[in-house]
């Protein structure tokens, strides 16, 4: 028979450790001055922070970093529950137990006896499911429990998705297209009638069109505009490496030479 594994409540299992370490720093007599003044709030950062991390090391297919990433993130759950552990919340015992049930519940054709014809289907059951949910919670409204902490581009889907499965939404890209353009328009006017407040709304009203035409297109937009900020990174150190060799920086050449450079980062991309 193989070894038995330390359970989570071992003093040896690693889990039971971290949670330790951090009621530790978190102690007011011995524990760190930094972990001891922190809240919620204060935390919250660093707990979006360490997720976007962890999606930059699997884009990077970096398995090494996303091990260490992971345990940063997990790190801030056991920051969180050990925060609320002291107010009487909760626990991190608490956490666990509470997603587990949520996922049982969430999957009643692997947990129970229901059973789902295809994959709409089991769709469909899980936002009912989600709905009871919010109902249980007293948000009753279609965008009620749609997070306002969010990435923007990333909560206008949601808003938009959310939104559309009750019909609410464009019958095609065409439509969304046409919207862009108009919301082009408009901009274009604030901009040039100098109002900075309406072209700040119509910005706005643009970035929100450009979301909808991604959830149209099946295109995670941060993921996109990712892709895109590493690409003009890459393009941009190309020009750098180009002027380096003539001993000079970009604050040393002017647009057009910078411009034509940037085009052949383009054409030398083309050639890989």
């Amino acid at each position: 028979m193989p070894p038995s594994q330390p359970q989570p409540n071992d003093p040896d299992h690693p889990l039971f450790a971290l949670i330790e370490i951090m009621a530790r720093l978190r102690d007011p007599v011995g524990g760190c001055p930094w972990d001891q003044q922190q809240t919620f709030a204060s935390i919250a950062p660093y707990t979006v922070e360490e997720a976007y991390e962890v999606a930059d090391a699997i884009e990077r297919g970096d398995l090494t970093d996303l091990k260490e990433e992971l345990g940063d993130l997990l790190l801030q759950v056991v920051f969180h529950a050990r925060m609320a552990q002291e107010q009487g919340a909760f626990d991190f015992a608490g956490v666990a137990a509470a997603i587990s049930d949520k996922m049982i519940r969430r999957h009643p054709h692997v947990f129970g006896d229901h059973a789902y014809h295809d994959q709409a289907a089991q769709t469909a059951g899980w936002e009912a499911l989600k709905a009871q949910e919010r109902k249980a919670k007293a948000k009753t409204g279609v965008l009620d429990d749609v997070p306002a902490g969010l990435p923007a581009l990333t909560r206008a889907v949601k808003l938009t998705k959310r939104a559309a499965r009750v019909g609410f939404d464009w019958p095609s890209t065409k439509e969304v297209l046409n919207k862009l353009r108009e919301e082009i328009a408009e901009l274009e006017v604030e901009i040039e009638a100098g109002d900075q407040a309406k072209a700040r709304e119509e910005l706005g009203d643009l970035l929100f069109v450009c979301a909808n035409l991604a959830r149209k297109l099946d295109v995670e937009p941060e993921d996109a505009l990712r892709a895109t900020n590493a690409k003009f990174s890459r393009r941009f150190a190309f020009i750098e490496a180009a002027l380096a060799k003539d001993g000079r920086t970009p604050d040393q050449s002017d647009l057009e030479e910078m411009d034509a450079l940037w085009d052949a980062a383009k054409a030398d991309e083309k050639k890989r």
